[in-house]
């Protein structure tokens, strides 16, 4: 069995999150479980961000998805393919 990940990080998160998130949105029937972290809160909130995803579906959509993703400034997302 194969399954296939996604790790994005985001290195100025306040700037590009709004856009990373209509990105996901538009593409998330690909999107089996999705979660983001960042450090800090409140007035320490982080400018980093990383998103760790669970994608299904056609792996060229995948691809897709990433090459999107990777377009964005400060936006770096990795394909992750494993075999279990």
């Amino acid at each position: 069995m194969k399954k296939d990940f996604m790790l994005v990080v985001i290195d100025i998160r306040k700037k590009e999150a709004v856009t990373v998130q209509k990105i996901l949105t538009e593409w998330g029937c690909f999107i089996r479980t999705r979660l983001g972290l960042h450090e800090g809160v409140l007035e320490n909130c982080s400018e980093i961000g990383t998103v760790f995803m669970e994608l299904v579906g056609d792996v060229e959509k995948h691809e897709e998805l990433a090459r999107k993703l990777n377009l964005l400034k400060g936006v770096h997302a990795k394909l992750i393919k494993m075999e279990v």
